[in-house]
């Protein structure tokens, strides 16, 4: 029997320029309980996931205050501190919870230091080691958000800012304020509307975060097809995918299972071939442009050859 794989499969990434960490995180909004509200249904396998994914090489965990509300930080505290060495744990302010599946934003300076301070107290921290804007609020202007997240780096509270659920320009506007690190969108197989956000980080070393990496993996024909080849699941395949099509992406599939998350990382170790890695990416809602406008042209030019064949 095969030994289970680490993410160490998934070679490294640096966060920051100064924290390296195995290009395969965990995101631990799924260790709460339905609707990412209140305690999960096992307080016991939750804490046993977590432990599990460090076991297996996981060093990158995503949360955030809004998760339980303040339940998955206080989790990862207690089934992770005293933390490992190489371990970094990146959270998220900006977001409030009136109620199950309920997410509203406020981006206002004083509830974002609020959110920081209430983080670093549950995450029994001193400093966060990637502090993460949520999600803007169009009720507050971005520079205000930014600004608090800027005052709490330079008080020593943050190491490194990231950025979530934004656009370029969002991203420049903030980049004008404090140096950011990571950005987190939504992206998968099926949804690549932020494919152009990958390509800028690629371009200035920034890591791309994908949040609901393995949602609507059966939307896409060319998933089913490689996973259905290489005897695996379709959810593999899409972080098999990740992985391979950019090395600025650091997937962070979560799950509130023990067994579930040793199926994930065990994705790090399935080699998709460059034919499968480009039908993956050609079966996605959003394609790069240079693609549609290569599909558009030889479009174009079959038209072009049909006329004049036709004379």
């Amino acid at each position: 029997m095969d030994a289970q794989p680490t993410a160490a499969a998934a070679g490294t990434i640096d966060v920051g320029g100064d924290l390296t960490v195995n290009r395969l995180g965990f995101g631990a909004m799924r260790i709460t309980g339905p609707g990412i509200w209140g305690d999960p249904p096992s307080r016991d396998q939750a804490i046993a996931t977590l432990r599990r994914v460090v076991e297996l090489g996981i060093n990158f965990i995503d949360t955030a205050d809004s998760y339980g509300p303040e339940v998955s930080e206080t989790l990862i505290a207690e089934a992770l501190h005293p933390y490992p060495d190489d371990l970094v744990i990146a959270t998220k302010g900006g977001l409030i919870r009136p109620g199950p599946n309920r997410w509203e934003a406020d981006g206002r300076p004083a509830h974002i230091r609020e959110a920081c301070e209430g983080s670093l107290r549950r995450l029994r921290l001193e400093q966060i080691p990637l502090y993460q804007f949520h999600r803007p609020d169009p009720a507050v202007p971005l520079a205000d958000s930014i600004g608090a997240i800027a005052e709490l780096k330079n008080e020593g509270k943050i190491r490194h800012v990231g950025i979530s659920n934004v656009s370029e320009s969002q991203l420049r506007e903030a980049q004008q304020i404090v140096p950011i690190v990571s950005v987190q969108n939504r992206y998968n197989a099926a949804d690549r509307r932020s494919e152009s956000l990958i390509d800028l980080c690629e371009q200035e070393q920034l890591v791309f975060l994908p949040w609901a990496p393995v949602q609507e993996s059966d939307k896409n024909p060319a998933v089913v097809a490689a996973a259905r080849r290489h005897g695996v699941t379709q959810h593999q395949v899409v972080l098999a995918w990740m992985l391979a099509m950019s090395p600025q992406v650091l997937p962070i599939p979560g799950t509130g299972s023990p067994a579930h998350a040793e199926e994930n990382i065990a994705a790090a170790s399935i080699e998709l071939s460059p034919d499968e890695v480009d039908a993956i990416g050609k079966g996605g809602l959003s394609p790069r442009p240079w693609t549609a406008m290569s599909d558009r042209l030889r479009g174009y030019l079959g038209g072009q050859l049909s006329r004049w064949r036709a004379r």
